[in-house]
């Protein structure tokens, strides 16, 4: 089977790309132009997963269908995983699909290319930290629900315990890990609104960083207002703490042992040790190494998004973020055309850094633009930095679905809210 364009990767950039592609493209003459490829059947905004996890968000009403979306934006989608590539030969071989009892439902397959993108984001970096790998991620959808299926049984378990107390120690003092304890802080108050006063428990989250401030990435002033917020929330911060070893009750660091019913690891940003062995060129975070067009070591070949390790300024490369996916996908999608067109982007992809903005919980945030409203650095806090935030979200279900039924999703969404409560139980 071959196809003009394959996207490998159905994250935000990876998305966005086959949308903004399959909408100019379409099928014409009954042939199938546009191919994007995941490993799950839906899509949910990677940035949203520690709402998932804590419960606050039904990702069975944020996800959204592959083939759903490809119908509406004219691509096509195959579920399956990248097991092999060939850069010369423009082919790729997905692995074969099994059933829980190794049942083979769908054989290993290889599709041929023209062009060939590859979305296929990171993991978090364990740094070789002894036991780490017993913690929880939130790399995944599926991540964020087995954290949330562990949450809801420690959650009544601590609510019938003789110590009415449950502890969280979260690895990473990033947005990640900043975003997730206010989460879990949201989902805790929302639990003890239906306990009895005698099934209540205290919720004790440590945020656990090695660098000397959380959001190194931020300016200090964002890392200072988001530190204040979450200690007058009750959530303890310990920075310039690095972990030893992760323990099934404890974390061990270098300031002490933190004890702790839940662990999450969400330290550190790693592409996966798979990416070494497609033949293509990649650095110390196993990120495919790219020019400033996007461009691989391989001709014919793109990465985009947190797999790639793009050239910026200073030494330093483009940092992963939902932004950055972003401008790249739409970099891309003039490329791509330019080439069917068989002609060329003359003007390289540049990094534009609009700023970042962390969620603190129900109507409350933090972050700063850059070069926005008060100069470079204009900071923004309470319920306009929330609005901002919620706006990122709808400007990506925007680029892949429209204005009018983002509207609608939107409007959707927020009376389920309103009728159903913020905590998810099921």
């Amino acid at each position: 089977m071959h196809y003009d364009i394959v996207i490998v990767g159905g994250g935000a950039g990876g998305l966005e790309l086959a949308a903004q592609l399959g909408r100019k493209l379409g099928r014409r003459e009954g042939k199938e132009r546009i191919l994007l490829i995941d490993r799950s059947g839906f899509h949910i905004w990677k940035p949203t997963l520690h709402e998932v996890a804590a419960g606050t968000l039904d990702v069975h009403q944020e996800g959204l269908s592959y083939p759903i979306l490809g119908r509406a934006n004219h691509f096509s989608f195959h579920l399956g995983e990248l097991s092999a590539l060939d850069p010369v030969a423009k082919r790729l071989t997905l692995k074969a699909i099994t059933a829980k009892d190794g049942a083979v439902l769908v054989p290993e397959r290889s599709i041929t290319f023209t062009w060939g993108v590859l979305a296929i984001g990171s993991g978090s970096n364990l740094f070789g930290t002894p036991g780490a790998e017993t913690a929880h991620l939130l790399e995944r959808t599926e991540d964020a629900e087995a954290f949330h299926t562990r949450l809801l049984a420690t959650f009544m378990k601590a609510s019938f315990a003789p110590e009415r107390t449950m502890g969280v120690a979260i690895v990473g003092g990033g947005a990640t890990g900043v975003e997730l304890s206010a989460e879990l802080l949201e989902a805790h108050r929302a639990l003890l609104e239906s306990l009895g006063a005698e099934q209540r428990f205290r919720l004790d989250i440590t945020i656990v960083e090695a660098a000397p401030r959380i959001l190194g990435g931020l300016p200090d002033k964002t890392s200072a207002q988001a530190t204040v917020a979450l200690e007058r929330k009750g959530v303890h911060v310990r920075t310039g703490a690095k972990v030893i070893a992760v323990h099934a009750d404890r974390l061990e660091t270098s300031l002490g042992d933190i004890p702790a019913d839940l662990i999450v690891w969400a330290a550190g940003v790693k592409a996966a040790d798979s990416n070494t062995g497609l033949g293509l060129e990649t650095n110390r975070l196993n990120q495919f190494v790219v020019n400033d067009r996007l461009e691989t070591s391989a001709p014919g070949i793109w990465a985009l998004g947190d797999c790639a390790g793009c050239p910026w300024k200073d030494g330093k490369l483009v940092p992963a973020r939902a932004q950055a996916a972003h401008q790249q996908a739409s970099y891309l999608a003039k490329a791509l055309l330019a080439r069917l067109r068989q002609a060329r982007v003359e003007e390289p992809y540049v990094y534009k850094d609009f700023g970042s903005l962390v969620s603190l919980g129900e109507n409350k945030g933090v972050g700063a633009l850059m070069g926005g409203l008060g100069g470079p650095n204009f900071f923004i806090e309470g319920l306009v930095a929330k609005w901002f935030y919620v706006s990122l979200h709808l400007a990506h279900h925007k680029a892949i679905l429209g204005v009018g039924k983002t509207a609608t999703l939107a409007l959707a969404r927020l009376l389920q809210q309103r009728v159903a409560g913020r905590l998810k139980l099921h």
